[in-house]
């Protein structure tokens, strides 16, 4: 029988509950973002987002497929050593939507872990909450789902802890 969470554990864990949530909209939009991205940049448009530089506030930028690009590398990145070449100037927001959701993705797995092991879940479920992070939309649908089991497993945990020490309660102590 797998061991339940402590009735003391009750407000560590709606904290978790709250900090995975956050986590998990933020992972969720960043890796969004992070697709377009790569849409912009590995299909036939070649293109990467900059903020300022020659183009402007906002400006898309072509990227030139390198030498050693083969026709077909064009469409798959990392077949071969195909190099994609940035030609704009100031700062790639492209790179940057990369970088951020790297990072945030550990803080994503933290807020997983957390989650996971206050709640005492098995590991296998720690594997589908970290697939949040990496497969599109996946987190926004487990967000929803991990935050409505836990608040009715804790609702109705504390009912029954409720209910539990009203009966115990002598007779001649509930009437006072």
């Amino acid at each position: 029988m797998p061991r339940a969470p402590k009735l003391a554990s009750f407000p560590a864990i709606r904290g978790a509950l709250t900090f995975y949530q956050i986590c998990s909209i933020i992972t969720g939009v960043g890796l969004l973002l992070l697709v377009a991205e790569m849409i912009l940049k590995y299909t036939p448009l070649h293109l990467e987002l900059f903020a300022g530089g020659s183009g402007g506030f906002l400006w898309f930028a072509p990227v030139i497929a390198g030498a050693d690009c083969q026709w077909w590398s064009l469409f798959l990145p990392a077949t071969n050593s195909c190099e994609m070449i940035s030609t704009g100037d100031g700062f790639n927001i492209s790179l940057f939507i990369l970088v951020a959701h790297g990072w945030f993705y550990v803080v994503y797995l933290f807020a997983c872990f957390r989650i996971w092991s206050l709640m005492r879940w098995p590991f296998l479920r720690f594997i589908t909450l970290a697939l949040g992070g990496v497969v599109p939309l996946l987190s926004f649908f487990m967000e929803a789902r991990v935050a409505r089991e836990v608040r009715r497993y804790l609702a109705e945990r504390e009912a029954a802890a409720a209910a539990s020490a009203s009966s115990t309660v002598p007779a001649s102590e509930g009437t006072r």
